[in-house]
C-alpha cells in the first residue's frame, strides 16, 4: 500500500527557513503531479505547491517566491524548501498526489513563532 512519510517540520522564527521531506513507498506507479498541502486546526487542507513529472511547478499565491518544491526521483522523495517563513505558514504539512484518492500521511508540524 502506498505510504507518504513527511518530516522536517519544527519551530522556527519568522523569516527563517525549513526543508520538508516526503518519502513515498509502496508503489512503483507514477504519482505525478505530487503536491504539498497544509492544514490548520478547524480548517480543511490547503494546496501549497505541486510538481509535475517533467519538473514544472505550481504554487499557491501565498507562498509563491518563498517556497520551492523539488524531488529526488531515485530516492522517491519530494521536498518543500520554505524560506522567509511567516506566522501564517504555521500548519501541519502533508504531501499527496494532486489527483487520485490516496491515504494521507501523518504530516509534519511547522510552527512559526517568535
Amino acid at each position: 500500500q502506498v505510504q507518504f512519510v513527511e518530516s522536517g517540520g519544527g519551530l522556527v522564527q519568522p523569516g527563517g527557513s525549513l526543508r520538508l521531506s516526503c518519502v513515498v513507498s509502496g508503489t512503483s506507479l507514477s504519482l505525478y503531479p505530487m503536491g504539498w498541502y497544509r492544514q490548520t486546526p478547524g480548517n480543511g487542507r490547503e494546496f501549497v505547491a505541486a510538481i509535475a513529472e517533467f519538473g514544472s511547478t505550481n504554487y499557491a499565491e501565498s507562498v509563491k517566491g518563498r517556497f520551492i518544491i523539488s524531488r529526488d526521483g531515485a530516492k522517491k522523495t519530494f521536498y518543500l524548501q520554505m524560506n522567509s517563513l511567516k506566522f501564517e505558514d504555521t500548519a501541519v504539512y502533508y504531501c499527496n498526489p494532486v489527483t487520485g484518492n490516496y491515504p494521507w500521511g501523518q504530516g509534519t508540524q511547522v510552527t512559526v513563532s517568535s
